[in-house]
């Protein structure tokens, strides 16, 4: 029994480090070459400048003073609610009756 006892633990471990195999990570989504597109990856191996030319703007406009009141606004829940749109023109309560062919006992 105590031999149970103490094997018990060392299966638990080795199913838990077992989780950790690098099968996982072998088998993600990449451009590599263990991920079967050398090819792509050759392409990005030569490309100069990868990003787009509007990355490269850093000036982000934006109005500090109108952030800083909604951040205090936020602070202090004075937040207003959105607003629900709808694309339906009909009128549907809300009483839950859900309508349609239940059984009623």
């Amino acid at each position: 029994m105590s031999r149970i006892i103490l094997l018990a633990p060392v299966v638990a471990l080795a199913c838990l480090v077992g989780g950790c195999s690098d099968i996982y990570y072998d088998r993600r989504d990449s451009v590599s070459l263990q991920a079967g597109d050398a090819v792509e990856a050759n392409k990005v191996v030569h490309i100069i400048d990868p990003w787009p030319r509007a990355a490269a703007n850093r000036h982000i406009p934006a109005d500090g003073q109108r952030m800083q009141r909604a951040a205090e606004r936020y602070r202090t829940n004075k937040t207003t609610p959105l607003q629900t749109t709808s694309t339906s023109s009909a009128g549907y309560s809300s009483d839950g009756g859900g309508g349609g062919g239940g059984d009623s006992k």
